[in-house]
């Protein structure tokens, strides 16, 4: 019995620890599957680590009197007031082991000599912490900003030369901006979004896009790129810091005729969109920075009513872009607005509400690791496989006959007409007499171009074009911006694109990689069109100054870089060799300002037509006073020629509403004779504007002598006071 009971006893014990074994073996399993699940959860939902981001604007206008526009060529375009000030705004992204810069200028483009001043400063301020391979420079290409920042002859010719005046303001308001943006870096986020906006350009030259291969045109719907891509930066808490934007249109909604400093269309977009996002802050104020670039622009024109005959009103000629009656000088592009001012307004506000739509939506994280790649390239002499038996080049630099026609956003004054591929016997004898004739080597190297300029062989006082060009990439995540050194027509942005977005994609690092063109960044090169176009020889052919083989010898540069980039060996990237200086041979056409003289019994600062008593919100006030000439006043920035201020009646005080860099108001500076001048001050009263008292006031300085001396003195004047009502009657 006593052995049964213990046999018993064993077999219980048994029993009982089979159940624990099973309970424990199943409570193990749970939480196995309960960690791992844990995991799992705890990977999905942990954060990309922030960046730390900073933004920054500053002034960067320059003298805006006396000097010429950049962008038309025309050296009798001349500054003579303020439409809208320029800005330049910087971007910096940091992800703890690498550092990238991206500026954004009012700028015609980047020229060589800038970015080489700006990065001499950089240099002094902050070491090797921004450098030419992880700073971009790129200019939203506005036709109507001061010349004078090149140190190459045929732009310091077209521009009266190289002036401290004018690149001194660019200098300094580019690297302040990016002082703010060093200054306020933060931890942040990144997002993307992107969207299509197609009534804001039309290609220009629609006859050199068709010559691209018909198999690679039906790949897209449009002739020129409809894209906007917007970035967003937030702080951690998702309020918004800043934006960047990318569209492909010329800056000429200002045409040729206008002669007020002013961003044009891209900046008046960047206007708006800071407008809305610092509320209750004057222009150039407040912390939110909106960037909007330029990209692939070399055929595309905001004027969307196309070119017409302005003597007939009819359609121009499709081939050449010229006139029965007056040629390529009557054929302009016109529209959407009925003046230019009109223009700007609308393709500003057309970019600048896709921009606002798409930052509301962006929601696609932008994460990932920052790289930079750079190289300096002669560009004269590069040679390119194109295929298993053929190897081309580019050649020395050359502009073609059709680069005197213009275009149709601003023909030439002479009888050239776009597609040109013959040269013509008396330009041809007068340059050979005055300039030499093109060596028969730079002849065949850039057939079909007819040579107008040969430029590469011309190195009196100084070259005439650069022979040594940037090439850039910087990747921030799965977005790479691709910096060109000048305007690439569509379909070459597009090959550009792709190529990049092949090298990238093609170790398998970049995913869904987003990639957009920076145009106008670091040094200025004219056009890129595809060897198709060239063929052509309109204006951007004939303009695509290292010959029908520049595009490809970019494929080639920019898929090294990329490679380079998706391979993390761009520490193992030859510099190249290294750009000029020029310290002597710089000249300056432009003579001093004069000393300012007045009417008899008069002051400066004295009003010489008054404004009404009473205006409506739609109306335009306009006053007049005796003034100084601007580029007396020095370094305007952050300063103002013009304010309109409003009557506080609880305080009995005046408060500033707009300034010179308000859209609102234009600033027309006009030299008369004797050495006397007038500014005249307009404020077009917007809808929203608010009943009550006003006055405009002007600031200026003015030079006269003192014994033997030239003295500079500031001076000012203020309006009448005047009544904004919603009717002429006293309320």
């Amino acid at each position: 019995m006593a052995g049964r009971k213990l046999c018993g006893g064993v077999s219980a014990v048994v029993a009982v620890l089979a159940v624990l074994f099973v309970l424990m073996t199943a409570v193990s399993v749970t939480l196995i599957a309960l960690m791992a699940t844990w995991n799992t959860q705890t990977e999905t939902t942990i954060p990309p680590t922030p960046y730390l981001i900073g933004v920054g604007r500053a002034d960067c206008t320059g003298p805006p009197a006396e000097i010429p526009l950049m962008g038309y060529a025309n050296p009798q375009q001349t500054a003579a007031g303020i439409h809208t000030r320029l800005y330049s705004r910087a971007f910096i992204i940091d992800d703890g082991r690498r550092r990238v810069v991206f500026v954004t200028a009012d700028v015609g483009m980047i020229s060589q000599r800038l970015r080489l001043e700006v990065l001499q400063v950089l240099q002094v301020k902050y070491g090797d912490q921004y450098r030419q391979d992880n700073v971009v420079l790129s200019g939203t290409h506005t036709h109507c900003g001061p010349a004078g920042y090149f140190q190459y002859t045929l732009f310091m010719i077209s521009s009266k030369g190289f002036m401290k005046a004018s690149i001194q303001p660019l200098v300094n308001g580019i690297v302040k901006s990016i002082d703010i943006a060093h200054g306020s870096m933060k931890p942040g986020r990144i997002y993307r979004s992107r969207g299509e906006l197609d009534d804001s350009s039309l290609n220009r030259s629609p006859h050199s896009y068709l010559k691209n291969p018909e198999e690679e045109r039906d790949r897209y719907q449009w002739n020129t790129d409809k894209q906007v891509l917007v970035l967003k930066f937030t702080d951690l808490d998702g309020d918004g810091i800043g934006m960047l934007s990318w569209f492909a249109v010329h800056a000429v909604s200002m045409n040729f005729t206008n002669r007020l400093v002013s961003s044009d269309n891209l900046g008046h977009a960047s206007y708006l969109m800071e407008q809305d996002k610092n509320r209750g802050q004057l222009p150039g104020q407040g912390s939110f920075v909106a960037g909007f670039s330029s990209s692939n622009l070399g055929d595309v024109s905001p004027n969307t009513r196309g070119p017409l005959c302005t003597n007939t009103g009819l359609p121009c000629d499709y081939l050449n872009s010229s006139c029965p009656v007056g040629g390529t000088k009557m054929c302009k592009a016109f529209g959407p607005g009925d003046d230019m001012f009109e223009s700007t307004r609308i393709i500003g506000h057309n970019v600048y509400r896709k921009a606002k739509e798409l930052y509301a939506m962006a929601t696609e994280e932008v994460t990932g690791s920052l790289q930079s790649a750079h190289q300096w390239v002669n560009m004269t002499d590069v040679s390119v496989q194109i295929n298993d038996t053929h190897t081309v080049s580019t050649c020395k630099p050359a502009l073609g006959h059709s680069f005197a026609a213009g275009t149709t956003d601003g023909g030439g004054d002479l009888n050239f007409t776009q597609g040109a591929v013959e040269g013509d016997p008396f330009w041809d004898g007068i340059r050979d007499a005055l300039l030499g004739e093109p060596s028969n080597q730079t002849q065949e190297c850039h057939r079909p171009k007819p040579i107008l300029f040969s430029t590469g062989e011309m190195n009196w006082p100084l070259p005439w074009h650069p022979q040594i060009v940037d090439v850039q990439i910087i990747t921030i995540g799965s977005v790479a911006v691709v910096a060109v050194p000048g305007e690439m027509t569509t379909m070459s942005g597009r090959r550009l694109r792709e190529a990049v977005r092949q090298e990238l994609q093609s170790e398998g690092a970049f995913r869904d990689t987003e990639v957009v063109i920076a145009g106008l960044s670091n040094v200025y090169t004219h056009y890129i069109t595809t060897y198709e176009e060239y063929q052509v020889q309109r204006y951007e052919g004939a303009s695509t100054i290292y010959g029908p083989h520049t595009l490809s010898a970019y494929l080639q540069r920019y898929r090294g870089l990329a490679r380079a980039i998706a391979q993390d060996r761009v520490s193992e990237l030859p510099l190249g060799p290294r750009p000029p200086f020029f310290q002597n041979n710089l000249f300056n056409l432009l003579p001093a300002p004069t000393v300012d003289r007045k009417p008899e019994n008069s002051s400066f600062g004295d009003v010489l037509q008054q404004v009404y008593p009473v205006y409506r919100q739609g109306d335009v006030v306009s006053v007049t006073f005796i003034a100084g000439n601007p580029r007396n006043s020095g370094d305007i920035r952050d300063k103002t020629f013009v304010t309109v201020e409003i009557h506080d009646n609880r305080t009995d005080t005046w408060e500033i509403v707009h300034t010179d860099a308000s859209w609102e108001t234009r600033f027309h500076w006009l030299k008369g004779s004797n050495q006397r001048s007038n500014a005249t001050i307009e404020w077009h009263i917007p809808p929203s504007a608010l009943s009550g008292s006003y006055r405009i006031r002007h600031y200026g300085h003015y030079k006269h002598r003192a014994g033997w001396q030239t003295v500079i003195t500031a001076y000012q004047g203020a309006s009448d006071v005047f009544r904004v009502s919603t009717s002429f009657y006293y309320q």
